[in-house]
Order: structure tokens, then sequence, then C-alpha cells
């Protein structure tokens, strides 16, 4: 069995193989918006925010913890579809969670797509709950 990935905050540089990776694994990526722009701007405000599960120099999982000094969000929470069910994303999570308390986080949520039903069990079993009552409102800038 090979060593597990590690886990590191994603740097600059980084920034086309996630766009890439964020194309193959995870949902909802022709938004407007999530360019190199916007993940340059989310790594220059919060440094850490990225977290990154890389083999090699391949990246295999991503999860966004942002903390905005009252909420904990998490968004872009993907593992490489090969590499899934090798507790990638429970580690990602994990850590994101560890970040969140070291930053004074106390309850964290996730942005999930109703029809992601793949993701679905994977919030479960990390034990986040459905807030079926909420809705999101957007509008764009």
């Amino acid at each position: 069995m090979s060593p597990a990935p590690a886990l590191r905050a994603a740097a600059e540089a980084d920034i086309p193989a996630v766009l890439a990776f964020w194309k193959l694994a995870a949902e909802d990526t022709n938004r407007a918006g999530d360019d190199a722009a916007a993940v340059a701007a989310l790594l220059g405000r919060d440094p850490g925010a990225l977290i990154l599960a890389v083999d090699g120099e391949l990246i295999v999982g991503s999860v966004v913890a942002g903390f905005d000094g009252w909420r904990c969000h998490l968004y872009r929470f993907a593992v490489h579809p090969g590499r899934r069910r090798e507790g990638i994303g429970r580690r990602l999570l994990d850590a994101a969670e560890r970040r969140f308390r070291a930053l004074g986080g106390r309850r964290a949520d996730a942005m999930v797509l109703e029809d992601n039903a793949l993701a679905h069990p994977a919030w479960a079993a990390a034990g986040y709950e459905r807030q079926p009552a909420w809705r999101r409102w957007v509008k764009r800038l």
C-alpha cells in the first residue's frame, strides 16, 4: 500500500493544477468567477484556506476551509475519482476542522449541491447534518 498523500496549503504555483483538478473531480465547476484570479485572491487573503492532498506532484484532493471570523465555511471539497474511498476526504475534513478550531471557530457549514448524491453520504459519514429548511440566496456582483 502506498503512503497516504501529503496535506498542505496551496501555493500560487498550484493554481493551474487546482483549476484542472476541480474540472476533473468537483461538481459545478463552470460558474462564473471560478478562475485563477479568484483562487489567487483567496490565497492572498487567507493563505491557509485552500488545503490540498498531494501524491507527489498530483493533486488528489482539496477543500477550501474559509473562516470569516465568525463562521467556518467549507467549499470545493473534492477527491480524485480514482482515489476515492482511501480516506483522503476524511483527512482533508479533519485538517479543515483543526484549522477552524485553531482560529476559534465553533461550527462548520458546507455548500453541497442538492443533486450531488455522491457527496451526501460522505458529508453524513463525517458527522455533518443536512439542514432542509435552509436555502441559499445569491446575487452576482
